[in-house]
C-alpha cells in the first residue's frame, strides 16, 4: 500500500491536498452566470465546511463571476483559506478566450480580482502563459513577470505562481523570483509533465494540475473503470487518488456545481491504491 499525505506546502502555509476549483461555477463554457445561484454559493460554503482551505480561481471566470460569488458566499473570510487566482487572459463578448498579457493588463488584472474578492492582498497570483491559448508555448515571460514582482512590492500578492508553462519557462522565471506553484494540464491520460511534477517535487514546489478528470472531455477508460468497480469507487474518485498518490507535491482542484459530487471528490482522498493497481492505472496514459 503506499500512504497519501494529507497536506503540502504552498507559498508559505500548508494546505489539505484536496482543494476545490471554481471554474464550474461560471455559466456553460465558463462564461455567464450560474444557472443556480443558491446552488453555488451552497457549494462553496459546503466546501469550507469540509475543510478545504485552497480555493482556484480567476475574475477571466464569467467574466468575474466566480470571484463575486466566493466573495458572497464565504467573505468575511478565514483565517486559513488560500484564495489562489489566474491572470493572463481576458473573455470576448462571445466568450471566447484572449490574451490579456501585457505589463499594464496584468496589473489591472491584479486590481479586478483584489476588488471583486473583496482583498486587500492575493495569496497567490498565476500568471498564465498566453503565447498559445490552449496549451504551453515557449517565449520569454521576463515582461510579465517584472510586472508580478512590482504588484508584490507594493503589498498587493504574497506569492507568484505560473500556469500553462514550459520547463524552461519555470527555470527562467525562477531566476527572477521564487516561484509558489506550477499549474498545467495534468492527468491519467494526459502525462507530459511528469518530468517537471519530479523536479518541482524535489524543490517542494506545489504542482497543481488542472482538468484532472480531463476537463470538458471527461476520461473515458475500460481500465479505469474496471478498477472503480473492484475498488467500490467511481472512476473520478480513482483518477483523484491517482493523481495525490503521483506524487507529493501535487495539490488537486477538482471543480463542481455539485454538492453531492464535491462530497465524492473529497471523499478520493481516502481512497489508496496498490501498487498492481497503480501499475494498471499507469498504462492507460502510456
Amino acid at each position: 500500500m503506499t500512504n497519501i499525505a494529507q497536506t503540502y506546502r504552498l507559498g508559505d502555509r500548508e494546505v489539505a491536498r484536496i482543494g476545490y476549483g471554481a471554474m464550474q461555477l461560471a455559466g456553460p463554457g465558463v462564461f455567464g452566470p450560474p444557472a443556480d445561484e443558491t446552488r453555488a454559493i451552497q457549494v462553496l460554503r459546503d466546501a469550507i465546511e469540509a475543510g478545504v482551505r485552497h480555493i482556484d480561481t480567476s475574475d477571466f471566470y464569467g467574466p468575474h463571476i466566480t470571484n463575486k460569488l466566493i466573495n458572497k458566499a464565504l467573505h468575511p473570510y478565514p483565517q486559513d483559506l488560500i484564495i489562489v487566482t489566474k491572470i493572463g487572459a481576458r473573455r470576448d463578448a462571445q466568450g471566447g478566450w484572449l490574451p490579456a498579457f501585457t505589463p499594464a493588463e496584468l496589473t489591472r488584472a491584479v486590481e479586478d480580482n483584489l476588488r471583486h474578492l473583496g482583498l486587500e492582498q492575493l495569496e497567490v497570483v498565476n500568471l498564465r502563459c498566453m503565447f498559445d491559448v490552449h496549451q504551453p508555448a515557449e517565449g520569454s515571460l521576463a515582461p510579465q513577470l517584472e510586472a508580478l514582482i512590482a504588484l508584490q512590492s507594493r503589498g498587493l500578492i504574497r506569492h507568484i505562481g505560473l500556469s500553462n508553462v514550459t520547463a524552461r519557462q519555470v527555470e527562467e522565471a525562477q531566476r527572477m523570483t521564487p516561484i509558489a506553484c506550477v499549474q498545467n494540464l495534468y492527468n491519467l491520460a494526459s502525462r507530459q509533465d511528469d518530468a517537471l511534477i519530479d523536479t518541482l517535487a524535489a524543490q517542494g514546489i506545489a504542482y497543481v494540475p488542472f482538468f484532472p478528470l480531463g476537463g470538458f472531455t471527461p476520461l473515458q477508460s475500460d481500465r479505469l473503470n474496471d478498477v472503480a468497480r473492484t475498488l467500490n469507487a467511481t472512476p473520478m474518485q480513482v483518477a483523484l487518488a491517482w493523481l495525490l498518490q503521483r506524487s507529493p507535491n501535487i495539490l488537486l482542484i477538482p471543480g463542481t456545481s455539485s454538492p453531492a459530487h464535491l462530497k465524492e471528490n473529497l471523499a478520493a482522498s481516502e481512497l489508496v491504491l496498490t501498487e498492481d493497481v497503480v501499475g494498471v492505472l499507469n498504462n492507460i496514459g502510456a
